[in-house]
């Protein structure tokens, strides 16, 4: 075979060769996504999926709801913000769309209105439709009667229950109560909740009193807000970074030192840094929410266990990075000061630190900015910091708006540990 042949054929097999990889490879990888699609029951997800839902849960956090709740048993009538008792309008008063007296008559604009009668008796003029009339009883049910035709899909309606979602507001009439909801955009009790004196101030009236010698009442009304709890939530988050900054700080510490036992260059035995890295893959092979609920089962809740937690996870990763430094260290620069006749701890001092410094620092600051985000997790298992507030908002599956605010607040965070880390990384190791 002539050398021009075997070069044909070396190239024939090296062009089919890159196109396995170019075309075997990708094909891999959707025959591998398919499976993942049907295996996570991909199918019946998509069909489940509710987009109304989404839409209502989607308004709830960018905006809040006014309920009016009627008790069917006595016809108590109660109008309060997310229908939290501390958002609850004062006897005898009621926002200008809700009417009470005899009957509690309910605008909730463009046309649609609901008569609230009796202790059970329900009347909700819908436009372009026509009237549902209901009635709920604790022994009976919910008797409703709808306009001649088939029943929307807006519509929901069962022995026990009966929900209307419309454009301008939602009604549930159920055995024990019926309750109409009206969205409006933003954040209501936000500042000032309905009992100070401050709420409904524009915020030139604010102003004025400010500078009238009112701001500290002000101040205090916002601070000690017990609908939207910005003093907990405040000290909340400062827990949560509490949490990383021990975690972390405690993980360099303990690393530091141990590193050198696991180095090859400095560890004095082989069995000393076979049982140190052994140790290292031992803390971090065990992820940090495990050694949460391990350390909550054996210390109670709190955030000084997720300290913890972060610390025994740290430790390990930092001692194989700090160990892994040490190894690469110019070892011309140690035998330079050695050559002064200095001690161990000298030629650590002025041989080894300044080599690793920046590197070692990087590397804390960057899992610092991290540990912030694990933080707020950990707090949810641990009960405490931000992830706990969170973790409670959700679990209420009403307070939309309280997660929306928690997670803006918690994106802060970390675009404020990220700014500080990279400042301290620059005046730190860069010296500007």
């Amino acid at each position: 075979m002539s050398d021009i042949t075997a070069t044909y054929f070396d190239t024939s097999r090296g062009m089919s060769r890159m196109r396995l990889w170019i075309f075997g490879l990708p094909l891999l990888v959707l025959v591998y996504l398919v499976y993942i699609f049907f295996a996570f029951d991909g199918p019946r997800v998509f069909a489940e999926a509710n987009g109304d839902n989404g839409k209502i849960l989607m308004a709830d956090m960018v905006s809040y709801k006014v309920h009016v709740t009627r008790d069917n048993g006595s016809g108590a009538v109660e109008i309060a913000v997310e229908g939290e008792r501390k958002g609850r309008y004062p006897e005898g008063s009621s926002p200008d769309w809700v009417e009470t007296g005899a009957e509690t008559v309910v605008d909730l604009g463009s046309g649609y209105l609901v008569t609230l009668s009796g202790t059970s008796d329900m009347r909700f003029d819908i436009p372009n439709y026509g009237t549902v009339i209901a009635s709920a009883s604790r022994s009976g049910g919910v008797e409703a009667t709808f306009p001649d035709g088939p029943i929307p899909d807006w519509i929901n309606a069962a022995r026990n229950r009966v929900a209307i979602t419309t454009p301008e507001g939602r009604v549930n009439i159920t055995r024990s109560r019926t309750e109409v909801l009206r969205y409006f955009p933003g954040w209501e009790l936000f500042f000032f909740t309905l009992d100070s004196r401050y709420y409904g101030m524009g915020p030139g009236a604010l102003a004025a009193a400010a500078f009238g010698g009112e701001a500290g009442a002000i101040w205090s009304d916002v601070w000690n807000n017990q609908v939207w709890r910005h003093k907990e939530v405040i000290w909340a988050l400062f827990e949560t970074v509490l949490m990383a900054f021990l975690g972390t700080a405690g993980a360099a510490l303990i690393a530091l030192p141990t590193a050198f036992l696991a180095a090859r260059n400095f560890a004095p035995l082989g069995i000393f840094r076979q049982v140190t890295r052994r140790i290292y893959d031992f803390l971090r092979g065990v992820d940090g929410l495990i050694w949460t609920v391990v350390l909550s089962r054996a210390y109670g809740p709190g955030p000084l266990t997720g300290a913890l937690a972060i610390m025994l996870t740290d430790t390990g990763t930092f001692g194989k990075l700090f160990s892994e430094a040490l190894e690469n260290v110019d070892a011309k620069q140690i035998e330079g000061v050695r050559s002064t006749g200095a001690g161990g701890l000298a030629r650590a001092r002025f041989g080894v630190f300044p080599q690793l410094v920046p590197v070692l620092l990087s590397q804390i600051l960057y899992y610092l900015e991290s540990n912030t985000r694990s933080a707020t997790v950990i707090g949810a298992i641990t009960g405490g910091g931000i992830g706990l507030l969170l973790t409670q908002a959700i679990i209420t599956q009403k307070d939309w708006e309280e997660v929306t605010y928690y997670i803006v607040l918690i994106v802060l965070m970390v675009f404020a540990m990220d700014s500080l880390s990279g400042w301290l990384r620059r005046k730190l190791i860069k010296g500007s």
